[in-house]
């Protein structure tokens, strides 16, 4: 669980609340949550990482590519 406490009394209630978003969003709670949102078979979970390692490879070819042409 994450808590956040006011730093001193007379601290104002929005700058505990960006703390407190900053910190939920940096331990990747809401992405956690949004991906057990649906069922997903493990199949189509693996095709998905296949296909983002296969993105990551073209796109790391194009960008050789593009500069070995620019010399």
């Amino acid at each position: 669980m994450i808590k956040v406490n006011k730093k001193d009394p007379k601290e104002p209630l929005e700058n505990m609340l960006r703390r407190f978003t900053r910190k939920v969003q940096q331990s990747g709670v809401i992405v956690a949550v949004k991906q057990g949102q649906y069922f997903e078979k493990p199949m189509s979970k693996r095709e998905r990482r296949n296909r983002a390692i296969i993105r990551k490879s073209r796109k790391a070819q194009k960008n050789a590519q593009s500069t070995y042409a620019g010399r």
